[in-house]
């Protein structure tokens, strides 16, 4: 791990009431699991907690902080996720989506699950250069690889900074394939690069679309694209010849899930080849914010929800068993699976991850030692 996002003080933890912050997904900084000290405060009849609560109510700014990332393409080790490897050019993520199983990522940089991981995102700068080494190295193998697994590599900030377009650019020059689940339509940007790699077989996108519900869309996801506008990035992909599915995950009960077949239908319509969904994951730090969340957004419904969660949770809040976890389990999940394989047959949509083409990799040059020093 790069020691630069180490130094960076993480917000102070919330130890007062929120409200919701315009444009977050959490409502304040809470500490992480790793934590060794956690403050109290005292209400000491000056109006001094009423102050600082009006205070972390404003939209915090987002900082973005570079490192030199030692290592790129990290390898899957869990049995029941369908890749090989993975490409993440942030930490954190400005989408500020709640429901993140990737929040925890940011105690091991001893910053907040919460406001931090939405708002200090580190950004590896070096990305495109440590990806070929990597691939020019004789022993690579290439394999199925996946582009934002922990984060969003088409968030705000790669606008500004380009660092999943110059991935995509030694990618392209590798004929290295990959896929990419993204919520921004920011993957436009990339149809120069990409639609020739799918004509090859070498590309496949899939949107994220969690509701058709915008206003629901603002809170559960305050800056990923309008589903609307998803939407029509599903459309731009698929007349670019790019094959292109829709990932209606996570399923929150009684949330999204009843829009689970308008999702599709949409998503059909505007071009979609494949589809999939996740149950809702509340790992570590997820499970508080999300019940927080709950409780700021849809009190009357919260109780509902916890309990249809633990129903397919084996009883707990959340189940980290391999397979179970990405799946649940009992007759709420199989119904779920139920509805999205029956609206898949009718519309003839593929459920499971196209095949990869490996025979068109070739290595890329090596930076020469003396090229690299300017």
């Amino acid at each position: 791990m790069s020691p630069a996002p180490t130094r960076i003080a993480p917000a102070q933890p919330s130890l007062v009431p929120l409200d919701s912050i315009k444009g977050r997904g959490s409502a304040g900084a809470m500490p992480h699991r790793f934590a060794r000290e956690q403050r109290e405060q005292v209400d000491d009849g000056w109006g001094t907690l009423d102050q600082q609560a009006a205070e972390e109510r404003l939209a915090p700014a987002t900082q973005v902080i570079e490192e030199q990332a030692k290592k790129i393409v990290t390898s899957n080790q869990s049995p029941d996720i369908a890749f090989d490897y993975s490409i993440n050019p942030y930490r954190g993520c400005e989408h500020g989506c709640i429901y993140c199983f990737a929040r925890p990522t940011h105690s091991y940089l001893n910053l907040s699950p919460g406001l931090d991981f939405e708002t200090r995102i580190i950004a590896k700068v070096n990305a495109a250069e440590r990806l070929r080494e990597t691939l020019a190295s004789p022993r690579y193998e290439p394999r199925s690889l996946v582009l934002g697994t922990a984060t969003d590599a088409y968030q705000p900030v790669e606008r500004r900074l380009g660092i999943t377009r110059r991935v995509v650019e030694v990618l392209a020059e590798a004929g290295h394939p990959f896929s990419v689940v993204t919520k921004s339509a920011g993957i436009e940007r990339e149809l120069d690069l990409i639609a020739p790699m799918a004509a090859r077989g070498l590309v496949s996108v899939y949107l994220s679309v969690t509701t058709l519900d915008h206003e629901l869309a603002r809170i559960l996801e305050p800056r990923a694209a309008a589903p609307a506008r998803r939407l029509r990035a599903i459309k731009a992909l698929a007349e670019a010849g790019v094959p292109v599915g829709v990932s209606v995950s996570p399923i929150i009960p009684f949330i999204n899930e009843p829009e689970l077949e308008r999702i599709v239908e949409a998503a059909v319509a505007a071009g979609a080849s494949s589809a999939f969904s996740i149950p809702l994951r509340l790992p570590w730090e997820v499970n508080p914010l999300f019940q927080d969340w709950l409780q700021r957004h849809f009190p009357e419904r919260a109780e509902r929800v916890m309990a249809r969660l633990r129903d397919m949770r084996g009883g707990l809040d959340n189940d980290a068993r391999f397979g179970t976890r990405m799946t649940g389990e009992g007759v709420w999940a199989e119904l779920l699976r139920a509805r999205l394989h029956r609206i898949a047959r009718k519309h003839g949509l593929r459920t499971e991850r196209r095949p990869v083409e490996l025979a068109l990799f070739r290595r890329p040059a090596r930076p020469s030692a003396q090229g690299s020093l300017f």
